[in-house]
C-alpha cells in the first residue's frame, strides 16, 4: 500500500500520541512506562494520521513491536499489513521481531500469524497486573501470547 507513510516521532512529542497508544494497550500507567523507549512512528494514510507503532530494543538484535494502534475506522483495510512490511525493511539488520498480544485478542492473534509470526510462549497472568480487567470477544485478557518473526 503505497499511500501508507511512517514518520518517526521524536522523544519530546510522544505524550501527544498517548490516546492512540491507549487504543492498543488500555492501561495508561503501563503505556507511560514504555512510551519513551525505542522507536515510535506515526502512521498516515493519504496525509491523515491513522495510528501509531512503537518498537523497543532487546539484547541480541531483537526488537519488540510493543504497540501497534490503528484508529478503529481505519482497521481492516490492509494498513496494518502494509505497516508491518515497512517495519520489516526498517529493522532488517535485526535478527527478529517479537510481539505479544492478549489471549482474548483473537483478531490480533490471526493478524500476526498471517504476517508470518509464530507463537513462541505464553506469559501466564501477564494482564493480572493491569488496574482494570480487560475483556475482548467475551474473554478476559489474562495471559500474553508471544510471537516472533525472523528477519
Amino acid at each position: 500500500m503505497k499511500n501508507v507513510h511512517l514518520e518517526e516521532i521524536i522523544m519530546n512529542d510522544r505524550e501527544k500520541y498517548l490516546d492512540y497508544l491507549l487504543l492498543a494497550d488500555e492501561d495508561e500507567q503501563i503505556v507511560k512506562q514504555y512510551i519513551n523507549e525505542g522507536d515510535m512512528y506515526s502512521i498516515s494514510m493519504d496525509g491523515q494520521l491513522v495510528g501509531i507503532i512503537l518498537f523497543v530494543y532487546h539484547q541480541q538484535r531483537v526488537v519488540e513491536l510493543k504497540n501497534l494502534a490503528l484508529v478503529p475506522e481505519w482497521r481492516g483495510r490492509g494498513i496494518g499489513k502494509a505497516v508491518l512490511q515497512k517495519t520489516f525493511d526498517i529493522y532488517k539488520g535485526m535478527e527478529k521481531i517479537i510481539v505479544g498480544t492478549a489471549n482474548s485478542s483473537i483478531e490480533n492473534i490471526a493478524f500476526y500469524q498471517k504476517a508470518g509470526f509464530r507463537m513462541t510462549e505464553i506469559r501466564r497472568g501477564f494482564f493480572e497486573k493491569y488496574a482494570k480487567p480487560i475483556f475482548e470477544n467475551g474473554i478476559q485478557a489474562l495471559d500474553m501470547v508471544m510471537f516472533e518473526r525472523n528477519l
